[in-house]
């Protein structure tokens, strides 16, 4: 006798946008288009973004991944090094340089918005606040556009509470570009509240697919047993979806990579499921994980879609006749 099991139902609340932004986009086509053009091995200095599935996917496909360029072998000198979306400091380019190296820089143009904002601000006479994460290599990045002493950096309200500049009367500030925008305001509000004659940067630093993905997962959480975001545990803008997920109403919210983590034991019997991605996780994983759902429950998808995307940065002058075909990048988009 057969028994068909029945599957108790699901709703997955699937946030749009999602996934990889422009700046992300065009840094994983840097590499592929590097290695199309220039062949293996093509080596990128830190992670391109913070993904390992895309990391993994590159090296696959012939990147080599170092920590420094005295990492590179001299034999392969005339092979290019590409940089990370997140940006790098004045150093190393000057550092590649000197090496004699053929770089090509994939720094994503929002982020190289907030570095010419920062060296404006230097270069009117003001002393430049960062709103940012210690040690994140964005952070790194745009503080190595200036002379050290000339950028102070403040994560939290009660980092501007203890601040006390040589010159308060001359102040400019940026933000690293994936920061939580509703904590972010509030150290902007204190800041303004004692430095009144601070500066604001030209335009916003965080940067539009870092807003919409939190607009998108607050529009969504009311209600959710659980909301997932896909990403990685060193991806800035992925662990601030988890944050907003729960501060906007979801019971439970979890930072997840691949399919094969999630605890089934845990996740228990949930009716309602929120679902999106951080800037750096590419369609694959997210159609993995429903499909894993998908095995477990009779799930139904709603789009929880809050604006349509359609930015796209175009990637080094070098690369720009290299085709770049669909197939080239399934293996990221799905």
């Amino acid at each position: 006798m057969n028994l068909q099991v029945t599957r108790p139902p699901l709703s997955i609340r699937l946030c749009g946008p999602r996934g990889f932004c422009a700046g992300v986009d065009r840094a994983i086509q840097i590499v592929v288009l590097a290695l199309k053009a220039y062949g293996a091995p093509v080596y990128v200095r830190h992670e391109i973004v913070h993904n390992r599935y895309v990391v993994e996917g590159l090296e696959a496909k012939g990147a080599v991944f170092v920590e420094e360029l005295d990492e590179i072998p001299a034999e392969h000198r005339a092979q290019p090094v590409v940089f990370s979306a997140h940006g790098v400091p004045k150093s190393v380019p000057e550092d590649a340089v000197s090496r004699s190296l053929f770089y090509l820089d994939a720094t994503c143009p929002l982020v190289s918005k907030v570095h010419k904002q920062a060296m404006r601000h230097q270069r009117l006479g003001r002393h430049v606040v960062l709103i940012g994460h210690a040690g994140h290599p964005e952070v790194i990045g745009t503080m190595g556009q200036l002379p050290p002493g000339a950028v102070s950096l403040v994560e939290t309200v009660d980092d501007v509470d203890r601040y006390e500049p040589a010159d308060p009367d001359n102040l400019g500030y940026v933000t690293q570009t994936t920061l939580s925008v509703d904590d972010t305001a509030g150290v902007i509000a204190r800041l303004q509240q004692r430095f009144p004659n601070l500066t604001a940067p030209a335009a916003d630093s965080i940067c539009y697919a870092t807003t919409n993905r939190q607009e998108a997962v607050k529009q969504a959480a009311p209600g959710c047993d659980l909301f997932i975001i896909v990403g990685a545990p060193n991806s800035s803008n992925s662990k601030r979806l988890v944050e907003v997920a729960l501060r906007a109403g979801a019971k439970r919210s979890l930072l997840v990579q691949r399919a094969d983590e999630l605890d089934w034991a845990d996740i228990g019997a949930i009716g309602t499921l929120g679902l999106s991605a951080g800037a750096s996780a590419p369609e694959v994983i997210v159609d993995e994980i429903i499909a894993a759902f998908k095995e477990r429950f009779d799930a139904r998808i709603d789009l929880a879609v809050t604006t349509e995307e359609n930015e796209n940065f175009l990637v080094n002058r070098e690369l720009r006749g290299v085709p770049l075909t669909a197939e080239d990048m399934a293996w990221v988009n799905g």
